[in-house]
């Protein structure tokens, strides 16, 4: 894919979304694409996470060890979709093990890159700030939905 192909995915994620063509471009010109061949593992569960992917082309299964160990699919994902969006801020493990189920490619962004990115456009920050917020409020308001099934 080329920088501007790069730059069309960023911007039709939500994350990157509100974010100006000079600020997509430092992304995409300093992600890093890794090409993964169907059944290949792009990252396993519980591994530190140092990066977020957003998937390129082609699909992964998220996938989760259940209380006896084995891998059971949580969802299937495909272009546009980011993964390990909480790696871009800090360090995290890996919730899932994301396998191609067809021949992928997904744009990697490391932590580093995200924080020059902040760096250099700090109002960027303040919208992810936001962001975070009505994702963990959306997080709250579902686990309190949830309630009285543990109750």
């Amino acid at each position: 894919m080329s920088l501007t192909e790069d730059i069309r995915l960023l911007s039709q994620v939500p994350l990157f979304r509100d974010m100006n063509e000079d600020q997509l471009r430092l992304v995409a010109f300093g992600a890093e694409r890794r090409q993964v061949t169907t059944g290949q593992q792009l990252f396993r569960e519980k591994s530190p996470a140092e990066s977020a992917f957003i998937v390129a082309r082609g699909r992964f299964e998220l996938l989760m060890a259940d209380r006896n160990g084995e891998m059971k699919v949580e969802a299937t994902v495909g272009p546009g979709t980011l993964l390990s969006e909480l790696a871009l801020v800090t360090m995290v493990e890996r919730k899932f093990t994301a396998i191609a189920i067809e021949d992928s490619e997904a744009l990697k962004i490391s932590r580093s890159l995200f924080h020059r990115l902040l760096e250099e456009y700090p109002q960027v920050g303040r919208v992810i700030e936001s962001r975070i917020r009505d994702n963990i409020a959306s997080l709250a308001r579902a686990a309190a939905a949830m309630q009285d099934r543990f109750a």
